[in-house]
């Protein structure tokens, strides 16, 4: 009887801590995967602004590249990264949102990067937005294959911050863009890219057939009457231009940014991550489409029988990209990858 009960317990404990499943969107043994690896550009707690890399395979784990150092002193920014013609890599940033200029880099190997281009929006000729502020916001990238247009976004405020209300200055942020065929000219002046009056900051584009997603940090406080603030949401367009939806409910908690969107392995799941700021942690949230529903992987808390996900620790936000098996050996063999 005695022997009895050490088997049930230890039958017991085994049911407790099994292993719970695993995200979907991993390819089976054997099977080879459509997105063979990944690039996750970033900054660090410890850095702001500064380009790191860290690596993957699955897009669940990732490995830091170089040691934790920088892999381009002359960058500064939030990281995003765009594949556009040709096979050519550009990378945009700005010295600071104080900075007038947003500059461009472009490479072929995502390892040499020169300078491209810089580009000086007007922003008081912004239709509709003379009151502009002088402030230029994490510039990204989104190449539309079928037009063969850049188009380059970024936010702008028109309201300073008080020591009363800190808030007003985030809460006026707007999303302007400008289009361009190479990131050299640029058409006219910028432009708001939605109607809305509330703040959004850290747009990213995503074309899935024929609409055009933009997801965003919608970047009001949150309060009981506005529950989706400072959380992550997505609004659809039939034209990457718009008009684009009322953003739909929150992916993510409250308090995230800075949204980076890759497809699977098997190219048939979504993996969003974003940042618990300043630097806390990171989230991901997982979907077969983009229209959802989505659910939150459990990761990040350094609990190998927990996470499900796991990044190096004090990685700060920029953006993930699909990389090939090739572009990923030749970054380890650049590098060096830390296990």
């Amino acid at each position: 009887m005695y022997l009895l009960l050490i088997a049930f317990f230890i039958c017991l404990c085994g049911k407790v801590n099994a292993q719970q499943p695993n995200p979907p969107g991993q390819v089976t043994d054997g099977e080879a995967p459509v997105n063979e690896a990944y690039l996750f550009a970033h900054m660090t707690k410890d850095d702001y602004g500064s380009l790191y890399y860290s690596v993957s395979r699955d897009g669940l784990h990732w490995q830091r590249l170089n040691g934790g150092k920088t892999v381009f002193k002359e960058y500064h920014g939030h990281a995003d990264i765009v594949k556009g013609p040709d096979g050519v890599y550009y990378i945009a940033g700005n010295a600071s949102d104080a900075s007038p200029d947003i500059n461009i880099w472009a490479s072929k190997d995502l390892i040499n990067w020169k300078k491209h281009a810089v580009y000086t929006p007007d922003l008081q000729a912004t239709p509709g937005y003379s009151e502009a502020l002088q402030r230029i916001g994490a510039p990204k990238l989104f190449y539309d294959t079928d037009a063969a247009e850049f188009m380059l976004t970024w936010h702008t405020p028109h309201k300073q911050g008080t020591k009363e209300d800190a808030e007003r200055y985030w809460a006026s942020q707007r999303t302007l863009y400008v289009m361009s065929k190479d990131l050299k000219t640029f058409q006219g002046p910028p432009q708001r890219l939605f109607d809305w009056d509330f703040g959004t900051i850290d747009v990213k584009i995503k074309k899935v057939n024929d609409t055009y997603f933009a997801i965003i940090k919608d970047e009001t406080y949150p309060t009981l009457y506005w529950p989706t603030g400072k959380t992550i949401r997505i609004a659809r367009s039939g034209s990457l231009t718009g008009p684009y939806s009322l953003p739909g409910d929150p992916i993510s908690p409250n308090f995230r940014e800075a949204p980076t969107l890759i497809p699977s392995p098997d190219d048939k799941i979504w993996y969003m991550y974003y940042e618990q700021y300043p630097g806390v942690s990171y989230g991901l949230s997982i979907a077969d489409n983009l229209n959802g529903p989505w659910y939150q992987a459990s990761g990040y808390t350094f609990f190998s029988t927990w996470d499900k996900y796991s990044l190096p620790a004090k990685v700060r936000h920029g953006c993930m990209i699909t990389i090939s098996n090739e572009e990923y050996e030749a970054l380890v063999g650049k590098f060096g990858i830390e296990n």
